[in-house]
């Protein structure tokens, strides 16, 4: 009888343990990401698994990115590790999100140099273009497929040219 309640209690505290640690799991979903291509799919899970303690599934389709992690902090790390990789997109999350880091200025420029985007092939190529065609006042760009970095020029508001990007789904840093 004693020998069977240690049992008992031993399973019922490992099931306990267990289902702490699943808890402790976040899962973030980050939409409208810019995943034209297989190099883009590839890019997005090289860029996760470096990161210790997370998993992420792409759906090109669906321009998604679903990140489990081990916890808040480590799906952060995810996050940012995708926009330092040139991706953008939004989550649902308040607390979890791919942060602006891009360093722009309000107001209007009449040259602007961006550096960090993911433009891996001619799909990617086009989309930069298209997004920075629906800005007002540009005039010119330098986008090259397979190059990190472009200039951009007319007459515009720099912030409007980084959040049409952000919106196409490619994360950038204004060059100084």
């Amino acid at each position: 009888m004693q020998f069977s309640r240690w049992m008992v209690s031993s399973g019922l505290m490992a099931l306990l343990a267990c289902a702490g640690v699943s808890r402790a799991e976040t899962k973030v979903e980050l939409t409208n990401v810019h995943l034209c291509c297989r190099a883009c799919v590839a890019a997005v899970g090289n860029i996760l698994k470096e990161i210790p303690g997370v998993e992420g599934k792409c759906d090109q389709q669906s321009k998604t990115v679903t990140i489990t992690a081990a916890d808040e902090k480590t799906a952060q790390k995810a996050l940012d590790a995708l926009a330092k990789g040139g991706f953008h997109g939004k989550t649902a999350n308040k607390e979890l999100s791919i942060k602006d880091d891009s360093g722009v200025k309000k107001g209007k420029v009449q040259t602007l140099t961006v550096a960090g985007v993911h433009d891996c092939c001619n799909s990617c190529n086009n989309a930069i273009k298209a997004a920075l065609k629906k800005v007002d006042g540009v005039k010119g760009n330098t986008a090259t497929a397979k190059k990190d970095s472009f200039e951009v020029t007319g007459d515009f508001d720099a912030a409007e040219l980084i959040k049409a990007l952000n919106d196409a789904g490619f994360h950038v840093k204004v060059k100084q």
